[in-house]
């Protein structure tokens, strides 16, 4: 599995358990589910992503 799909499937879990977190704990763990939101939204216009910056440091293979 390449970066971009790990980053894929980061964001994915992130966004999954915060929602679960949100509805079931406490109404500010959506705050997660909008930060990594934001996130992807500024990594599409910006061509940069700090998770694929912290997975090329951890050597996650490009291919």
């Amino acid at each position: 599995m390449n970066r971009e799909r790990y980053v894929r499937l980061i964001a994915g879990t992130i966004i999954m358990v915060s929602l679960v977190l949100g509805t079931f704990v406490h109404n500010y763990w959506y705050f997660v589910t909008a930060f990594v939101g934001i996130n992807l939204f500024q990594s599409a216009l910006t061509r940069w992503c700090l998770m694929d910056d912290i997975l090329r440091k951890l050597s996650v293979s490009e291919i």
